[in-house]
């Protein structure tokens, strides 16, 4: 098999990797696209919550699109300038970084709607959740790109000059005391902690309401019961992204702490392979954990892909006015 120039010729290891990631890939391209679309056909949809997971949506595209694909290229050892090389490195943290901020917003979001339910309307508005989506790929970019002022390997590489070529391995360029430092304990080891207290306290309040029996409503007891519903599926997308990204960062940590301990390259593939199918398992979750989502994903199937009309759904229709009625 021929090579193109600068790239080495592709083991078996490598081919299989190749094989899964463009599966990845599809997968997770198609799937969040859907999500996007559903919630721009849906008008139940655009909530500031929803605005938070599309923005998580479009990260996991750009999982697809964009990280995937230059994973690929450097897991071919291809050759280029180190500043090249470093900055399509640093492109896969940004991608990552704003799929954790975005799951923060969520994270916020919910937990500001259980504890203040009254106020939370006039205090999360639209116009804010559009400006903490910005201010969450505004973060994401800047945290990614600390490598590039340098906080990377150039020292590393005694005898290289800047437009010399180098063949282009994440670990070359990228400093394995601030892949663990900073961007895993700084960056990740955080938010997931603030996560996981603000989605049990969440849980707690939850808990709480619906066993105030003598006190609740009809109406407040059946707004308890749905946010419940959505922070449990919430919670999954998050467990979720925790199972699948640890891997990776484990493996990280065993390069720096324990230098002489080899990880095989095929238990770093599968690593890769965890955090990467992560995008394409987040529209499963809405699609069997979020009826709304569910309905109105099954209308564009029918409509798009069978050709046919959408059915009427007289029940959709009128649930929406009661759900607002109740999350007034």
């Amino acid at each position: 098999m021929s090579s193109s120039p600068g790239i080495k010729p592709p083991e078996h290891v490598d081919m299989m990797y190749i094989s899964i990631e463009t599966a990845i890939a599809v997968a997770s391209v198609l799937g969040n696209v859907l999500v996007v679309l559903v919630v721009c056909v849906n008008r139940a949809l655009r909530n500031t919550t929803f605005s938070f997971i599309v923005s998580l949506a479009v990260a996991d595209i750009a999982v697809g699109v964009l990280v995937i694909p230059l994973a690929i290229i450097i897991s071919l050892g291809f050759s280029t300038q180190f500043y090249t090389c470093l900055f399509l490195s640093c492109l896969l943290l940004i991608i990552t970084q704003s799929s954790i901020l975005s799951l923060l917003a969520i994270a916020i979001d919910r937990y500001l709607r259980v504890k203040i339910p009254t106020r939370y309307s006039t205090i999360v508005t639209q116009g804010r959740a559009y400006v903490a989506v910005c201010l969450c790929w505004i973060l994401a970019f800047l945290t990614g790109l600390v490598p590039m002022i340098g906080w990377n390997n150039l020292d590393a590489q005694r005898n290289l000059s800047v437009s010399s070529d180098i063949v282009c391995e994440f670990t070359t360029v990228m400093r394995m005391d601030y892949m663990v430092y900073f961007n895993f304990f700084g960056w990740v080891v955080v938010p997931l902690s603030i996560m996981i207290a603000l989605y049990a306290e969440i849980f707690r309040v939850i808990r709480r309401q619906l066993n105030r029996r003598a006190e609740a409503t009809c109406d407040r007891e059946r707004y308890f019961r749905k946010e419940l519903k959505l922070a449990k599926s919430l919670a999954l997308v998050l467990f979720l992204f925790v199972v699948c990204w640890l891997p990776i960062h484990i493996m990280n940590c065993i390069i720096f702490f324990c230098p002489e301990c080899h990880v095989p390259k095929f238990a770093m593939y599968i690593g890769i392979f965890m955090s990467h199918v992560n995008s394409a398992l987040n529209p499963l979750v809405y699609a069997f954990r979020i009826k709304r989502f569910r309905i109105t994903l099954i209308q564009i199937t029918r409509r798009c892909m069978l050709c046919k009309p959408a059915e009427p759904t007289p029940c959709p229709s009128s649930k929406p006015a009661l759900t607002e009625k109740v999350d007034k």
